[in-house]
C-alpha cells in the first residue's frame, strides 16, 4: 500500500486528518458524557434499579450519575437539564403537556402496584365494602392516587364521592392506618408489602381492578422513563441504552425475582422485617414493567381520556405524550 493509499484508509476510519480525529474524539465525549438519571427514594419500589445495575453491571457502559429527585421537583430539574432522564405517570405528564411542557415518556420503568390493604381483623373484603368508610391514600396530584381514582371509576366506582378519603404522605397515612383513624389504605410497594408481613390484608390491586373494568391483559404502566424533547434529539443512542438497560434490571427481577429480598434492606426494609421481606419475590416482581410498545401505548391512551373524563385533566394533550425510540 502507498503513502496516498494509506492516507485513504486513514481518512475512511476518520483517523487520517484533523476533521476525522475531531469527529473521533466527539464520538468518545458524546458516549462517555455522564448521564444524570432520577434516583428514587428508598422505601419506592424504583430503588431496586440502583442496586441491580450496579450489582449485574446492566449499565450499558454509560456513566451513570444518580441525582435525587422527586415528582414536585422533577418537571424543573427536566427542563432545566440538571436533570436527564426522570420517570412520569401519564396523568400527571399529560397534565404538563397541556401547559407548554416538552417531556416526553420514552420507554417502560414501573407498572402500577397500588394496592388497597385493611386490618387482618376487618370485616372488609372489597374496595365496595367500604363505600361511606374513611380510607387514606397519597396526594390527590400523585399518580397513585389518580391511576386508583380511574380504575375504581372505569369499575362503577367514585372514589370522591364513595368514600372519606384522607390524603397524606405516605408516613402520614401509615400512621392513620395503624392507630385506626381510617379503614384501609391505598399504598404502593414496597410498603404494602411490610404492612402486609405486620398482619394487614390486601383487599384489591389497582392493576386487577383495571384489567378487570377494562379486559386488559397487562397490568398498566405506572411511571415510564422521561426526558425533554430537546434531550432525546440529542442524545438518541444514549437514551435507547438506557431503555435497554431498564429492559433488562426489569427483566432480571421477573426471572430472578428472590434477589429482591436479597436486597430488600437497601430498598428500605429494617434488617427485621423478614417477613416482609420474604414476601417481596411474589409481591413486587410484577411491578417492572419491560414492555415498550402498541398495547402499552394504547392504554397510556385510555387513562388521559378517562382521566380527561372525570376531570382529572381539564383537557387532553394536543400531541402524544410518549414516543418510540426504534
Amino acid at each position: 500500500m502507498n503513502r496516498r493509499e494509506a492516507l485513504k484508509s486513514l481518512a475512511a476510519l476518520g483517523l487520517g486528518t484533523a476533521a476525522g480525529r475531531a469527529a473521533a474524539a466527539s464520538g468518545t465525549a458524546a458516549s462517555s458524557r455522564p448521564v444524570r438519571i432520577t434516583l428514587p427514594s428508598a422505601g419506592s419500589a424504583g430503588s431496586v434499579w440502583r442496586p441491580l445495575i450496579d450489582q449485574n453491571h446492566f449499565d450499558q457502559g454509560l456513566d451513570l450519575h444518580w441525582v435525587t429527585a422527586d415528582p414536585g421537583s422533577m418537571q424543573v430539574q427536566l427542563t432545566a437539564g440538571s436533570l436527564d432522564v426522570g420517570v412520569f405517570g401519564a396523568v400527571g405528564l399529560a397534565t404538563l403537556a397541556s401547559k407548554g411542557s416538552d417531556i416526553v415518556l420514552f420507554g417502560p420503568a414501573l407498572n402500577n402496584h397500588g394496592r388497597w390493604l385493611v386490618k387482618a381483623n376487618s370485616p372488609y373484603r372489597t374496595p365496595r365494602d367500604l363505600i361511606g368508610k374513611a380510607i387514606a391514600s397519597t396526594a390527590e396530584t400523585s399518580e397513585t392516587w389518580q391511576q386508583a381514582l380511574i380504575a375504581a371509576h372505569l369499575d362503577g366506582l367514585d372514589l370522591h364521592k364513595d368514600f372519606k378519603v384522607i390524603h397524606g404522605s405516605p408516613t402520614a397515612n401509615l400512621a392513620l392506618f395503624q392507630r385506626g383513624d381510617v379503614e384501609a389504605i391505598v399504598t404502593l410497594e414496597p410498603t404494602a408489602s411490610r404492612l402486609v408481613g405486620q398482619g394487614a390484608r390486601e383487599i384489591a390491586r389497582v392493576a386487577d381492578i383495571w384489567k378487570h373494568a377494562t379486559g386488559e391483559r397487562n397490568s398498566p404502566p405506572l411511571v415510564g422513563l422521561a426526558a425533554s424533547r430537546r434531550w432525546l434529539d440529542a442524545n438518541r443512542d444514549t437514551a435507547q441504552r438506557i431503555v435497554t438497560m431498564f429492559v433488562e434490571v426489569n427483566r432480571f427481577v421477573h426471572q430472578h425475582p428472590q434477589s429482591l429480598t436479597q436486597i430488600a434492606t437497601q430498598i428500605g426494609l429494617k434488617s427485621d422485617e423478614t417477613a416482609a421481606a420474604a414476601l417481596l419475590p411474589q409481591r413486587l416482581a410484577d411491578a417492572y414493567a419491560t414492555t415498550w410498545d402498541a398495547e402499552t401505548f394504547a392504554t397510556i391512551d385510555r387513562q388521559i381520556d378517562t382521566a380527561a373524563s372525570i376531570g382529572i385533566l381539564a383537557r387532553k394533550p394536543d400531541r402524544k405524550i410518549y414516543t418510540q425510540l426504534s
